[in-house]
């Protein structure tokens, strides 16, 4: 909520409070914890992409010496996943495997050798059965399904009409289509995956730690899967190295790592490799867009028509959300009178895909702000003027019920408009070289949680004890987008008190409340709320107190710079020590809590899976993306990017800064080379060398501009920055090639063999034309 107080902190750049123990080596993240007495754990996968188990023999692996535990299919009954109506997989495979690289057994041994040696004793049958790379062969009406239940191998298909879209088609002057086919991608994080898990046997109580961005999931499923009661379950979350979504739904190896370390009696470290990582996937699918958008001659939006068919690997994970939110996003951005959409998501036997930044848009807006290009290069307008033909009111609420609040996209236009030169530089332009631009939005945290409990979205403890320390506790995860340096500003200017004095205390259940994890670009919202009005509790209480010792009415005390004194009282003052020292005399340590509840009128439609992209407040982005194109090799290089993000309010602009790097780089890689390839199934990218993806070589320079335009829910009127900026690049940089090439391409990653195809493709036609031509 928007501040009426002077902010002495927030608003002003601040070092990341974990940054001195990340660049020092001194962060212990989960492959780094001690494992001096724990046994290694190893998993058996799959070797074929598809087929029934029909046996598995582990007596063999069981004899070896140093042997602890094995662990099968036969040891779990119980499915898992992020989404309660979804849960279709197993920890390890029962019956049938669906995927190459799918768990099907585990051991954990004295040590990596032994394990290793084990999973080579393990008899395993299957009989094979036909396998489905792509969506097209798994929906073609003789594929068997991967799922019994779902005909079709269809996850779920989702069918929205909102306006008249017969009508708003029949009045647009002009109508553009294009199909798209953007590539899956992978997160790529820096960190591979890694467990910890200790099992309590004469206790029972299992201690679990992760590299998890939703630590509260992983907890729920494994009470779920150990069928144990949560009460006996620890999760704490060490520091991680970097998520970006791969790590925001509970992890199969996180749950057999548990099932290990109980069947064991002991602690399992589970390291898992970077091939292993890319298999346990949960990246973006790949997807192809149908669109068609009507216009006025003036630019104007009519109508949207849009198909999507998301191949989503072989389970559900967050599918059913990623085809939702592919459909609802469409709204939001712009001003359409009518917008249908039709929504596939495909099985397919391949890793399973997920959760990724920016989340069920990168895709659709790629090809949205494509086609938006096109139309205005052939109504003779410019993009700029084209998306300013078709901007929101807020407040408002779209076709779909979205609630928009606070709308700085004009500003966003504006601001990269001015600094790249557009006007001045377009059509100065040279052979070979282009800028292109688009826009983009997110939401700030999904308005309906996942798991539904009636609780709050969010809860915040603030501890004040004899040391004169505050202590912040809670849930919320850190990945490294600085969400605890994030409530540690919060605090701080709320409460008048230096940073330093400010300690937090995050991701253990044992000792931190609840928080329903890092996705959806939550915590700033969510968390940021329950820290300032955990803060003011506390300040009331601090000022209370100020109050009776300088013997003034509370509505006059003030407190800066860790100093309380007397408004307009110019020696009446004391120093923060000597009040809370005052505070803790009658109760001693004083601990208060701070709650934040998303309000029901953001919560989305009523129709099918309206709460999908429901939330409190939108970030909004423009971009200007310049490129250079070989003419030889195909190959782009990124010139320099202007990339400007309605983020609210910065509460910490250093933060956010590196944020909207951080979303353009990503959205760089996925536009220039990212994407994964299979053979038979398996990934041909066992490592970083073969996944390709932009380095610092390859890196442009950003120039970033922050707006703030005060989103009245937001606190101190702060939105999400994280992932809003990201969905604009891969549409910025394929215009900026349509104009240095002359080429409009239609694929992503525009890796220089696609664009030489485009061009050869493009010659060929225009040799068929003018052979056609000499014919007549």
């Amino acid at each position: 909520m928007t501040s009426l107080l002077k902010h002495t902190v927030a608003g002003k750049p601040i070092p990341l409070i974990d940054g001195p123990e990340k660049v020092t080596g001194k962060a212990r993240y989960t492959a780094d914890l001690d494992v001096c007495d724990s046994l290694a754990g190893r998993i058996l996968r799959s070797p074929v992409s598809h087929g029934e188990i029909i046996r598995i023999d582990v007596s063999k692996a069981a004899e070896l010496e140093g042997v602890c535990a094995i662990i099968t299919g036969a040891d779990c009954p119980h499915t898992y996943g992020v989404i309660p109506i979804a849960m279709n997989e197993y920890p390890l495979a029962r019956d049938k495997v669906r995927y190459r690289g799918e768990p099907v057994a585990a051991v954990a041994a004295v040590d990596a050798r032994t394990a290793e040696r084990a999973l080579e004793l393990i008899q395993l049958e299957i009989r094979e059965l036909p396998a489905y790379y792509t969506a097209a062969d798994a929906r073609a009406p003789d594929a068997v399904p991967l799922h019994d239940e779902k005909p079709d191998n269809l996850e779920r298909e989702v069918h929205n009409e909102f306006g008249d879209i017969a009508g708003s088609f029949a009045s647009a002057d002009r109508i553009f289509s294009a199909r798209f086919d953007c590539a899956e991608v992978n997160h790529a994080q820096m960190e591979p995956h890694a467990v910890l898990a200790e099992y309590d046997a004469e206790r029972d109580r299992l201690t679990l730690q992760s590299v998890s961005q939703v630590p509260f999931y992983v907890h729920l499923m494994l009470a779920r899967c150990l069928e144990m009661d949560t009460s006996r379950i620890r999760v704490i979350k060490p520091f991680v190295g970097g998520g970006f979504g791969a790590r925001t739904e509970t992890l199969n190896f996180e749950l057999i790592a548990g099932l290990l370390a109980r069947a064991a009696r002991g602690t399992v470290m589970m390291r898992l490799t970077r091939e292993e990582t890319i298999i346990t996937h949960r990246g973006r699918p790949e997807t192809q867009v149908d669109l068609k958008i009507g216009f006025t001659r003036d630019g104007r939006m009519t109508a949207v028509e849009c198909e999507v068919v998301q191949r989503g690997g072989a389970y559900a994970g967050y599918g059913l959300v990623t085809i939702l939110y592919a459909g609802a996003l469409l709204h939001g951005l712009y001003d359409i009178p009518a917008v249908k959409y039709d929504g596939y998501r495909v099985y397919a036997n391949l890793p399973p895909c997920g959760a990724m930044r920016g989340h069920g848009t990168v895709d659709v807006r790629h090809a949205f702000e494509c086609l938006l290009d096109r139309a205005a290069r052939e109504l003779d307008l410019d993009p700029f003027a084209l998306r300013r033909a078709n901007l929101l009111d807020a407040p408002s609420r779209t076709l779909n019920d979205l609630m928009i609040n606070s709308y700085g996209l004009s500003e966003c236009l504006a601001r990269v408009e001015a600094a790249s030169g557009w006007h001045e530089r377009k059509a100065a332009m040279p052979p070979g070289r282009g800028l292109g631009m688009a826009c983009s939005h997110y939401v700030s945290g999904a308005a309906k949680p996942v798991h539904w409990t009636g609780e709050p979205h969010a809860v915040v403890n603030l501890k004040l004890d004899f040391d004169g320390s505050i202590t912040v506790l809670t849930g919320a995860a850190d990945i490294g987008q600085g969400s605890s340096t994030m409530v540690t500003v919060a605090a701080a200017d709320i409460l008048g008190v230096d940073v330093a004095r400010i300690r937090v205390v995050a991701n253990d259940s044992a000792i931190t409340p609840k928080d329903n994890g890092s996705y959806s670009s939550r915590v700033t919202f969510m968390v940021g709320n329950a820290t300032i009005e955990a803060a003011k509790r506390l300040r009331e209480i601090l000022i209370d107190a100020a109050a009776t010792k300088l013997d003034a009415r509370p509505e006059d005390i003030e407190c800066t710079a860790e100093t309380f004194s007397v408004r307009g009282g110019e020696q009446s003052m004391m120093s923060f020590a000597e009040i809370a020292t005052a505070a803790l005399a009658d109760s001693g340590t004083i601990t208060v809590k701070g709650t934040f509840t998303c309000p029901p009128e953001a919560q989305g439609g009523k129709h099918r899976g309206g709460a999908v992209g429901s939330t409190m407040g939108f970030s909004y982005a423009a971009q200007v993306v310049e490129v250079a194109v070989d003419p030889d090799t195909g190959v782009v290089s990124v010139e320099k990017v202007w990339a400007a993000l309605d983020c609210g309010f910065a509460i910490n602009p250093l933060a956010v800064e590196g944020q909207i790097e951080g979303s353009v780089w990503m959205g760089m890689g996925q536009a220039l080379c990212e994407e994964t390839r299979y053979a038979n199934g398996l990934p041909v990218h066992a490592g970083l060398l073969d996944y390709r993806m932009p380095t610092i070589v390859e890196s442009p320079e950003i120039e970033v501009h922050i707006v703030e335009s005060n989103d009245p829910l937001g606190p101190f009127g702060a939105k999400e920055a994280g992932e809003g900026a990201l969905s604009g690049f891969p549409p910025a940089l394929a215009n900026a090639v349509a104009q240095a090439t002359g080429l409009d391409i239609d694929d992503l990653p525009l890796t220089p063999d696609r664009i030489t195809e485009a061009r050869i493709a493009e010659r060929r036609k225009r040799r068929q034309a003018t052979n056609r031509k000499a014919s007549e």
